[in-house]
C-alpha cells in the first residue's frame, strides 16, 4: 500500500520507517529542508534507538522517501498521517495551526479519494474541524475520508511500540476508511479497536493522563514514606501487585517529563474546561509534578544549605527519559535552572543529549562521562536512569566527590549499599541511612 506521512519528528519518522517494515511503500515530508536533506542523505535527525539502522535498510531498498513538498505526499498516498506538531497554546490548549495548514494543503492538490488520518496527539472534535478544513478547500467533487489513528509510541521503544502494540485504535465514519486501515495494520496481529472519530481522539488524551496521574499518585505516596520512616519501593509493590492496578509507572521518582504528557494534560484540563467541567484532579496532578520535579533542590538546601551559591554539583543525566536525546519538559533543566539561579556551578553528564542540552543552559560544562562530572563535586544529582547509571563504579565515583552526597531522583541504587560504601544517600521515599563512618574515614586517607 502507499503511504505519505506528513511531519518527519519522533512519531512520523517512527512511524514512516515502522509501515515500511511492514513492506508498504512510505513518502515522508517535511517543510524543514535541512531535516529532509539528512534524510535523505542516510542519516536521522532524532536519536531512537534502531531507528537509523531501520531508516537506512528501506531508504536503500527504495520503500522509503522523503520529500518536502506536500504536493507529492497527496500524489503518492492513498493513506496521509497527518504527524505534525501540536504544541502547547499559554492555556494549556492545542494550536492546530500546523494541523490547518497542512489540511488545507492536502485539499488544494487532491485529485482522487483520499484517507487522511490524524495521527499527531489532537483535542476532541479535531476530525470534525479537519474535514471542514478540507471541505472548503477541495475541488467539487473529490471524495476523501478522515480517520483518527492515535500513536501510543514512547520515545526510547518507539520501533517496538508500534511493531508490538498492546492495541491499535482506528476511529472513522465510514467502511471505506476504517477496511483501508484495518489491511494497513494487519500484518501486526494486533488487538484493534474500531470506534468513531471523537472516541479516538479522547483515547490518546485519557490514556496520557491516567499515566500522569498514577505517577503523581506514586510520587505522593513516596513524600509520605519520606516523612513517616516508610519505603516506597514496599509500598508500590504492594499496592501494583494489585491485578487492578499493576505495577506499570509505579516508579517514584521526579516526576513525569517530555513532550507528551505535560502538554497532553494541559490540553485535556483545557479540553473539559471547554465542555464545561473542572477537571480538578487532572490540576492537581500538575501541581504534585511541579513540585517533585524541584525535589532534589530542597535536598541540597537541607545538606547543603542556603543559598547554593559557588556550591559544586554534577547532573547525571539530561534527557527527560532513557534512550531519547529529548530535553521537552525534563526536569534535569529545571534542576540545572534553579541551582544556576543561586549561583551553583553545575557539570553535567549525559549519554546522548549533552550537544542538545548546551543549547538551553549554556553555563553547565559537559563532561565527558561521570567520573568527571563528579570530580570535587559537593553534591551528585540523578536526573535520568540510563542503564549505565546502574552499573557505575561506586567506590570510584565516591573518590572523585568532594562530599560523597549523592541525592537520587530515579532511586537507582539500593540505600544499604550506599551507605555501606560511604555515601550520603538520598533518594525518593526511602529511608536515610547513615553513611559507614569505616568507609568515610577509608575515603578521607
Amino acid at each position: 500500500m502507499k503511504i505519505s506521512i506528513i511531519g518527519c519528528g519522533y512519531v512520523g519518522l517512527v512511524t514512516g520507517a515502522c509501515l515500511a517494515e511492514l513492506g508498504h511503500e512510505v513518502l515522508g515530508v517535511d517543510n524543514d529542508l535541512e531535516k529532509v536533506r539528512i534524510l535523505q542523505s542516510g542519516g536521522v535527525p532524532i536519536y531512537e534507538p534502531g531507528l537509523e539502522t531501520l531508516v537506512g535498510t528501506h531508504r536503500q531498498e527504495g520503500r522509503l522517501k522523503f520529500s518536502s513538498e506536500i504536493r507529492e505526499a497527496v500524489e503518492h498516498g492513498q493513506i496521509i498521517f497527518i504527524c505534525v506538531n501540536t504544541p502547547p497554546k499559554p492555556d494549556g490548549g492545542v494550536d492546530l495551526s500546523f494541523v490547518e495548514a497542512v489540511s488545507r494543503e492536502i485539499a488544494r492538490h487532491m485529485t482522487e479519494y483520499r484517507l487522511v488520518v490524524e495521527k499527531s496527539t489532537v483535542p476532541v472534535q479535531t476530525g470534525d474541524w479537519v474535514r471542514r478544513t478540507i471541505s472548503e478547500n477541495i475541488r467539487p467533487g473529490v471524495e476523501f475520508d478522515v480517520a483518527s489513528n492515535p500513536e501510543f509510541l514512547r520515545e526510547g521503544t518507539g520501533i517496538r511500540d508500534f511493531l508490538h502494540p498492546d492495541r491499535v485504535v482506528i476511529g472513522a465514519s465510514s467502511e471505506r476508511a476504517t477496511s483501508l486501515l484495518v489491511s494497513l495494520y494487519e500484518p501486526l496481529n494486533a488487538p484493534l479497536l474500531l470506534t468513531d472519530i471523537k472516541s479516538a481522539e479522547l483515547i490518546k488524551h485519557s490514556a496520557n493522563a491516567f499515566l500522569a496521574v498514577k505517577i503523581s499518585f506514586i510520587n505522593a505516596v513516596a513524600r509520605v514514606c519520606s516523612l513517616s520512616g516508610a519505603d516506597i519501593k514496599k509500598v508500590a509493590k504492594g499496592i501494583g501487585l494489585d491485578h487492578r492496578i499493576g505495577m506499570a509507572s509505579m516508579e517514584a521518582g521526579i516526576g513525569y517529563g517530555g513532550m507528551c504528557l505535560p502538554k497532553d494534560v494541559k490540553a485535556f484540563i483545557q479540553i473539559a474546561r471547554e465542555v464545561g467541567y473542572d477537571f480538578e484532579l487532572l490540576e492537581a496532578t500538575e501541581r504534585i509534578n511541579a513540585s517533585q520535579r524541584l525535589w532534589p533542590v530542597q535536598v541540597l538546601h537541607q545538606t547543603l544549605g542556603e543559598p547554593l551559591r559557588t556550591r559544586k554539583v554534577a547532573i547525571l543525566g539530561l534527557s527527560f527519559k532513557p534512550n531519547t536525546d529529548d530535553l521537552r519538559s525534563a526536569a534535569s533543566l529545571d534542576i540545572i535552572a534553579a541551582l544556576q539561579a543561586e549561583g551553583a556551578r553545575v557539570r553535567a553528564y549525559d549519554p546522548i543529549a549533552m550537544e542538545r542540552a548546551l543549547k538551553k543552559v549554556p553555563e553547565t560544562t559537559m563532561c565527558q562521562d561521570p567520573y568527571q562530572a563528579a570530580r570535587d563535586a559537593e553534591a551528585l544529582v540523578i536526573c535520568t536512569e540510563w542503564q549505565e547509571f546502574r552499573h557505575l563504579d561506586l567506590p570510584r565515583l565516591r573518590e572523585e566527590m568532594a562530599r560523597p552526597l549523592v541525592v537520587d531522583g530515579r532511586n537507582l541504587f539500593e540505600p544499604a549499599r550506599m551507605a555501606e560504601l560511604g555515601f550520603e544517600y538520598h533518594c525518593v521515599g526511602r529511608p536515610i541511612l547513615p553513611a559507614s563512618p569505616r568507609s568515610r574515614t577509608a575515603s578521607a586517607t
